[in-house]
């Protein structure tokens, strides 16, 4: 099943924890295991229930982070929010009281496919768009000519032959032709119209190539992008212990 990235900062968060692996500037399958020494992380209790992390940014090649939490050290791990380049600091706020929080990151890399601009018609989609065969937004490995399949160290890895196509009000059908030999999954990114940077929308499985979207209603007009990827490797998990609750 995809996961749709609607990413907020609490606790409730449930998403799937991912696993990301290596830290060089043009990662080999061998580098990309060793440890993420460059993102070190670090915690402040702000107040009895907020949290900040703190961490540089001085890895090249990196095309983004997770921020996860979990309440014991071993997990399960849930991811907040995936962070792009440039980002430093991440805010938890409103935590459970008197209860420990460990935190990491996870570096992931691998190249995009060119982007594509989708404009929505108005409004909402009829009933009968929503009760017609919904087969289009199951993730998919649609069957074609085979592509040579590449290491995702190699530019040559993204994703190419990426198509928009527009179901109705708030859907559209994705699909792409998957190059990459390695990858670990696929990421479908959109920057909404006004926006500066890409964010990841749907998280999926290897070799998957077609998708649907259903939209938000800031997302009628908007580029969109897929990616390849590998994760890397965590970086150190820091803890801290939440206060009693300020209000009671």
């Amino acid at each position: 099943m995809p996961l749709r990235l609607r990413l907020r900062a609490t606790v409730a968060v449930a998403l799937t924890a991912l696993a990301l692996a290596g830290c060089s500037p043009s990662p080999s399958p061998e580098e990309r295991r060793e440890p993420d020494t460059s993102a070190r992380l670090a915690a402040t209790l702000d107040s009895p229930v907020d949290i900040t992390l703190r961490w540089k940014d001085d890895e090249p090649g990196v095309a983004g982070r997770t921020v996860e939490f979990a309440t014991e050290k071993a997990g399960p791990y849930t991811v907040l929010e995936f962070m792009p380049p440039g980002r430093t600091t991440y805010r938890h706020p409103d935590l459970m009281p008197e209860t420990p929080f460990y935190y990491r990151l996870r570096p992931y890399f691998g190249p995009a496919s060119s982007a594509v601009e989708v404009s929505l018609p108005p409004g909402e989609p009829s009933e009968q768009e929503l009760t017609d065969n919904q087969e289009w937004m199951t993730p998919r490995t649609l069957k074609g000519p085979k592509a040579r399949a590449t290491p995702l160290v190699n530019a040559a890895a993204a994703p190419t032959d990426f198509a928009a196509t527009v179901k109705h009000a708030t859907g559209i059908h994705f699909t792409w032709t998957d190059r990459a030999a390695d990858e670990d999954g696929h990421l479908l990114e959109v920057r909404q119209a006004g926006s500066e940077g890409y964010r990841p929308v749907a998280l999926l499985d290897p070799d998957i190539n077609s998708f649907g979207l259903i939209t938000l209603p800031e997302e009628k007009r908007a580029s969109y992008r897929v990616r390849a990827f590998v994760y890397g490797e965590q970086s150190n998990v820091v803890h801290l212990t939440t206060g009693s609750d300020p209000g009671t």
